[in-house]
């Protein structure tokens, strides 16, 4: 009985975590729809892009009201954008995961790594759809990096080191290019990956960054989506992805096949 009853408990707790995610997930969708077009985040109701009808409370429940609608606006019956319902998803499966990884570790890690993948997220999203790292995202990450580090125990000469060695590299490779081979904004949110990751794990961060940036538009061009001289394929995605699969997956990938090749 005492086992059925901590079962249902742990279930409960987890559910309340997951549904506190997929919320801010909601939340997370209105700062890319509104930081990419220079809204306020805190006025204004949400409404559809398409037929411009302000949107009921019960159009607005996380996950739910997608699935009911079936990817539809209840008004025009256009496609609701698909990006809608996969950070909603995401915001609960990461806040799920970090509760479960940090929380009984280290609440204030917990709490500092939350919002530093929840702004990593919109970056993602907005660099992807938009094409641009606003800077109301890229200060707050650079800060709650710096943060990170204090509180979490390692070693601040090590991420102070990559975080400026990083901000370097991005910067020669700016100004050497002119721009053409990245935008400004990779170049500001680079001294935060360099702290968050520090050193070595930087330099395989950055390194899978370019590798599969480069990978995904070769493939682009191949398929006559992106043309090199016409258009540029956003770097943000990449290194927002890199830093956060390095960061969570380096002892299980990343650290066993090194110590095989070397």
């Amino acid at each position: 009985m005492y086992s059925i009853n901590l079962n249902l408990l742990s279930f409960f707790q987890y559910s309340i975590i997951f549904l506190f995610g997929i919320c801010l997930g909601s939340f997370l969708n209105v700062v890319i729809d509104r930081f990419a077009t220079n809204r306020s985040v805190l006025k204004g109701r949400s409404y559809c892009e398409h037929c411009k009808r302000t949107l009921s409370a019960i159009d607005l429940v996380p996950i739910f009201s997608f699935l009911f609608l079936q990817g539809k606006c209840r008004s025009c019956n256009k496609k609701i954008p698909l990006r809608l319902f996969l950070v909603e998803l995401l915001g609960g499966a990461t806040l799920l995961y970090l509760f479960y990884q940090y929380f009984f570790l280290n609440i204030a890690s917990f709490i500092v790594l939350s919002i530093i993948i929840f702004i990593f997220i919109a970056i993602f999203f907005i660099d992807l759809e938009f094409g641009i790292i606003p800077d109301k995202l890229s200060i707050p990450l650079t800060i709650f990096s710096v943060i990170y580090v204090l509180i979490s125990g390692n070693n601040l000469y090590i991420h102070v080191f990559a975080a400026f060695g990083s901000l370097l590299f991005f910067m020669c490779l700016f100004f050497l290019t002119k721009g053409r081979g990245m935008g400004f904004g990779d170049v500001k949110i680079s001294f935060a990956l360099g702290m968050i990751l520090g050193f070595p794990l930087v330099v395989y961060g950055l390194y899978l960054a370019f590798l599969t940036g480069a990978i995904v538009s070769i493939i682009l061009v191949l398929w006559k989506k992106k043309s090199f001289k016409k258009s540029t394929v956003p770097f943000g995605p990449f290194l927002v992805g890199s830093t956060l699969f390095t960061m969570f997956f380096s002892d299980i990938f990343i650290h066993p096949l090194i110590r095989i090749l070397f």
